[in-house]
């Protein structure tokens, strides 16, 4: 990450807070798996907000104090034979450079420098992690029952509140970022329409779009991808992907890619043998047109709760044109998601719930995934952008992966 991106997200975030008050963040560490393996190391996404460093057990801490403000990392001390195994690990002068922190001391220290910190100053509030995800705490939150413990004068407040709402409103660099995760996706997406063939699993035509996007340079998948054809993509989260495809059959597929940790989230849905039936058509230009409608709506002003309505009165009305349903209230039967989520360092990406009133602002980044699925008829079609509102309207960051049915046949048929 540019480091003077997250120079300017610390200043943020120290502005933010309240004065006297101390900052504690955690990068994490993977989760054991099995036997000697650990799950894939990936950082706390607020802790990599601030400093654009992606290794375990590093901690960041910073603090606010009559108006004055110190900034120090905390990082794992160089071990030349765990190196043997693992690579060169960072060093200070690495750490400095990508963090724009001067202040870096190890690990070790890490307790008593907490300690020697609050016995200098008359500190009065501790801002930390507080998030708990089925049944596991954070770092910060087992950070906190030994503050309850020793130094019960702190009032714990949550960090990640400030730094969700900082989140929200993308920097340039960021959406440059996620411009290039689309970028990658795109590749990967036009593998999977020039390969798609009637007689291959699922999982299959999956290793298209997983093999173009490491060769593009994606640090990884955004999330598990969605490969699912006929019945399968009337499944809202399908992800075996061990079926055939079928000719006649329709396949939808909802994936994405990571670069620089910031998300792309894209959905098509195409013909296996690259010819829409007219009743597909029928379907699939019901639900482009929500998604065109939708896009063109977004601007700083409108709710997120107007945006959610809107998309799903729409999809009502074509519902109905379709001849699926007769009453609007039925929709639910063949539609049932939101149109649309916040994207970035998270695929759902952070913004506090209460938002549903929120307006949009410029800087936010949301996806437009109208879908329609008629399980009866075997037919499941999802059509997701990737979507940045700006000061008067908004842009469709993907707007060069084709959609229309006339470009996917075409590409398709070449």
């Amino acid at each position: 990450m540019n480091t003077n991106l997250v120079i300017k997200n610390r200043e943020k975030l120290l502005n933010e807070i309240n004065d006297n008050s101390l900052i504690v963040l955690f990068a994490g560490k993977a989760r054991h798996r099995s036997a000697d393996q650990a799950y894939e190391f990936t950082p706390n996404r607020d802790f990599y907000y601030l400093t654009g460093i992606n290794r375990e057990e590093f901690i960041l801490f910073m603090w606010k104090y009559n108006g004055k403000t110190s900034q120090y990392l905390f990082i794992t001390k160089p071990d030349p034979d765990i190196e043997k195994w693992t690579g060169i690990r960072m060093r200070v002068d690495e750490v400095k450079k990508v963090s724009g922190i001067e202040n870096i001391r190890f690990i070790d220290t890490f307790q008593s420098f907490f300690e020697q910190t609050l016995s200098q100053a008359k500190f009065e509030n501790i801002y930390i992690d507080t998030e708990y995800h089925e049944g596991v705490y954070s770092y910060g939150l087992n950070f906190s029952k030994h503050l309850n413990e020793h130094y019960p004068y702190l009032k714990p407040l949550s960090a990640n509140h400030i730094i969700h709402d900082l989140r929200t409103i993308k920097e340039k660099d960021e959406v440059e970022y996620i411009k290039k995760a689309i970028e990658i996706t795109k590749y990967g997406i036009e593998a999977i329409m020039k390969n798609a063939r009637s007689g291959i699993y699922e999982k299959q035509l999956e290793a298209y779009y997983d093999f173009e996007i490491k060769y593009h340079m994606a640090d990884c998948r955004s999330f598990k991808t969605i490969m699912a054809s006929g019945k399968n993509a009337t499944i809202l989260h399908y992800e075996e992907n061990n079926h055939l495809l079928e000719d006649g059959n329709l396949i939808l597929f909802d994936l994405g890619a990571e670069y620089h940790h910031y998300c792309s989230d894209i959905s098509r849905t195409i013909p296996v043998n690259g010819k829409f039936t007219p009743r597909q058509k029928e379907v699939y230009e019901s639900v482009l047109r929500v998604n065109e409608a939708i896009i063109n709506m977004i601007k700083p002003g409108i709710t997120y709760k107007t945006f959610l309505d809107t998309a799903k009165d729409m999809l009502a009305d074509e519902c109905i044109k379709l001849g699926l349903i007769t009453e609007k209230k039925d929709v639910s039967n063949y539609y049932y998601h939101g149109v649309g989520h916040f994207l970035g360092l998270d695929v759902h990406d952070v913004g506090r719930r209460e938002f549903l009133e929120r307006k949009l602002e410029p800087g936010m980044v949301l996806t437009v995934e109208p879908g329609l699925y008629i399980a009866e008829e075997e037919i499941g079609i999802r059509i997701e952008d990737d979507v940045l509102v700006t000061e008067d309207g908004c842009e469709n960051l993907s707007s060069d992966i084709i959609k229309s049915v006339d470009e996917i046949e075409r590409f398709m048929n070449q």
